[in-house]
């Protein structure tokens, strides 16, 4: 596992300097060496994982310019008893803080707003950052690109859990409590932090 690992990041790496090549190539035949390079590391990554080769290029070389991480929000949403408000996705009774991927025309705080009231069915409003997280760091499985995680304290304003294409159940849960998680989403370590930071307005963020 630290093998495919230490791979996963040599391969990131290979396709950050194919991509960037190819968004800035001396010459002609320096964008054709790229693409080459681009389309063996896919090639590597998917003899790693297991994917087909074309998936892994529909996942992994779809960017152009500089590749930059993405980034993934999620809202801190407690109650007046501290509990705090997970949704559940799919049918495999996992849940998580309720959130996404960012949208490229949305600021991080706005997503969160818009992720909480399409999943959660709540209107908020953000009080703070408590934390910022590198997904490799934390989360299972390994991802073909970097993520940054940004964990945000709301209030609820109000609003209705409705069952969606994304969500099937909104539930506030004590802390000391929680259900089976999706890790890839949020881990046990990173909501009992981010239920800390959220209870705990004297504590300065934390980041990485």
């Amino acid at each position: 596992m630290e093998n495919h690992l230490q791979w996963l990041t040599f391969l990131q790496q290979l396709q950050g300097i194919a991509q960037a090549g190819l968004a800035y190539p001396g010459d002609k035949y320096d964008k054709e060496r790229f693409q080459q390079l681009r389309d063996l590391t896919a090639e590597a990554m998917a003899n790693i994982s297991g994917f087909p080769t074309q998936c892994v290029k529909n996942l992994f070389c779809n960017e152009t310019g500089f590749q930059t991480p993405k980034i993934d929000t999620r809202a801190v949403i407690l109650n007046e008893a501290n509990e705090i408000l997970l949704v559940c996705e799919g049918d495999q009774n996992k849940w998580s803080l309720p959130g996404g991927w960012c949208e490229v025309t949305l600021a991080p705080a706005e997503n969160t707003i818009k992720e909480a009231f399409e999943e959660a069915g709540l209107r908020v409003s953000v009080v703070r950052l408590l934390m910022t997280q590198w997904y490799a760091n934390h989360n299972q499985p390994p991802m073909a690109y970097g993520c940054l995680k940004l964990f945000y304290h709301c209030t609820a304003m109000g609003g209705d859990f409705r069952e969606n294409i994304e969500t099937i159940a909104s539930r506030y849960f004590s802390i000391d409590a929680l259900p089976p998680l999706w890790e890839n989403r949020n881990t046990i370590k990173q909501i009992r932090l981010a239920h800390h930071l959220a209870t705990h307005p004297e504590i300065a963020p934390t980041w990485e």
